[in-house]
């Protein structure tokens, strides 16, 4: 016992020594982590910003000296601390529930977009000192203006509000058993109001302010909220503590020198400015460019989807049989889960993968790959529908499998499922107002970005509902003609 007694006297002070310096060396692996972050934001010399851009009037879309710019006060929070980094600022758009799954895959670095710390987000993620405190504001109709005075008195009420926030909480927890409808972007919200959908709607007291000034019909409600009061933070990834003291010390600064006040002035002049100007002046720009975007993606969704329809088909009529299992699976897949949880899929996957897509890119292989299955299904029934004795007059006539195929069945196939070949295409146009959720420019996109710099609910999905329907009545009438002239020959 006396031996191992001195020994463990003897190792004592080491193992005293490195409990001390484990910690330290924990500390300073987590700073050397953290400043490659920070040196990657500086290598590359851009802060990427992510937000959703229909909140005006901390984001929104405005015409500047005739382009179209991203304005508001968090811009201008994001240009400062992009400037005090020295770096360039990039804003990466997208829908906001979208915004903490592209800070987590990397593809951007931090999210300004008047979000607010919650004990949910606080799990997946970090948040800056507060750079505003708000009050959430209950918006009615006009003639309604006292009828809601308390919480309770929304028993079996629809109210509306914006999903994942602190409206949502606010209204699940205060406003006793009301009918909670959770949308995606704050127009919509004022438009189930306005259009009677709701009897109210909760928004961040600034943003409330500024619908009711340009709605008549609009009024704030004298309800007040016991946690109704709002932080308002920079959000970004977590074990960060360089990057969250570059923030700090930006916030900071704003505070001290008062620059919120001068951030929300530019805010509001460029949201009330240019009224002189008619709507279709000001935002036919926004519909050329959706409308341009819709087509590209169609065309190439379409494409590349027969290209890959025809291979899964083909698997799927082989006689071998790893091929068909493998064609079958993929498809019964892709058609077995929404086209929204794909792009999804597609966009952050890749990002966790290593790859670094664009939206656009990403937005086209998602919806290739949703339309190859339902196209891989389209081609196999034409082929079937094939009189099997094509096939052996062509074998009979000298010609191998795959001059059969391509000589014989193939366009007689095309023929018959030409039709349903033309659905796809109007589907595929119609299904990629889905991928505005990541940020794509395309129509359903810009209906949104007009919303927001409008404060008009409902005449910009108006407009979209009239493009849309030219776009597919047109096709309608091509795939028509096409479909006659092929029938010539008969």
């Amino acid at each position: 016992m006396g031996k191992f007694k001195k020994i463990f006297l003897v190792l004592l002070p080491l193992f005293i020594l490195f409990a001390q310096l484990f910690p330290m060396t924990q500390v300073a692996a987590a700073e050397e982590e953290q400043d490659e972050r920070y040196e990657a934001i500086q290598d590359r010399g851009e802060l990427v910003v992510g937000l959703s851009a229909d909140y005006a009037p901390y984001e929104f879309h405005a015409t500047v000296d005739g382009e179209d710019e991203i304005v508001g006060f968090d811009i201008s929070i994001a240009q400062k601390i992009a400037d005090d980094m020295g770096v360039d600022l990039r804003v990466e758009e997208m829908g906001f529930d979208a915004l903490l799954g592209a800070l987590d895959t990397e593809k951007i670095d931090l999210i300004i977009s008047g979000m607010s710390p919650t004990p949910e987000r606080l799990q997946e993620v970090d948040f800056s000192e507060p750079y505003m405190n708000s009050q959430q504001r209950l918006v009615v109709r006009e003639e309604d203006q006292d009828k809601y005075t308390s919480g309770e008195q929304f028993e079996d009420v629809p109210v509306s509000v914006q999903k994942q926030t602190t409206q949502e909480e606010l209204a699940n927890d205060e406003l006793k058993d009301a009918q909670v409808t959770s949308l995606q972007k704050i127009p919509d919200v004022v438009m189930n109001l306005k259009n009677e959908k709701v009897d109210a709607a909760i928004l961040e007291g600034p943003v409330a302010e500024a619908y009711v000034e340009e709605n008549d019909d609009l009024a704030l409600s004298d309800l007040e909220f016991e946690e109704g009061d709002k932080e308002t933070a920079v959000a970004f990834p977590k074990d960060s503590p360089v990057l969250a003291e570059n923030i700090n010390d930006s916030i900071q600064t704003i505070n001290d020198e008062n620059l919120m006040e001068g951030y929300q002035e530019e805010a509001n002049e460029l949201m009330f400015s240019e009224e002189d100007q008619g709507f279709f002046a000001k935002y036919y720009p926004y519909y050329l460019s959706g409308t341009g975007y819709t087509i590209l993606l169609a065309i190439i969704g379409v494409i590349f989807g027969i290209i890959l329809g025809v291979i899964f088909a083909l698997m799927k009529l082989s006689s071998i049989k790893i091929l068909r299992v493998l064609a079958s699976i993929y498809i019964e897949y892709v058609r077995g889960t929404p086209l929204l949880v794909q792009i999804f899929i597609v966009y952050f996957g890749t990002g966790i993968l290593g790859l670094d897509f664009s939206r656009f890119v990403a937005g086209c292989i998602a919806l290739s790959l949703n339309s190859a299955a339902y196209v891989a299904e389209i081609i196999r029934a034409g082929i079937n529908g094939v009189d099997k004795g094509q096939m052996e007059a062509a074998r009979s006539l000298g010609m191998d499998r795959t001059e059969s195929m391509r000589y014989i069945i193939f366009p007689q196939a095309i023929k018959n499922i030409l039709p349903a070949l033309g659905n796809e295409l109007v589907t595929v146009i119609k299904e990629s107002s889905v991928i505005s959720v990541i940020g794509v420019s395309e129509l359903i996109f810009q209906a949104g970005n007009v919303q927001g710099a409008s404060f008009k609910p409902f005449l910009p999905y108006l407009i979209v509902s009239l493009i849309y329907f030219v776009l597919t009545f047109t096709l309608s009438r091509l795939l028509g003609f096409a479909e006659r002239r092929m029938k010539t020959s008969d």
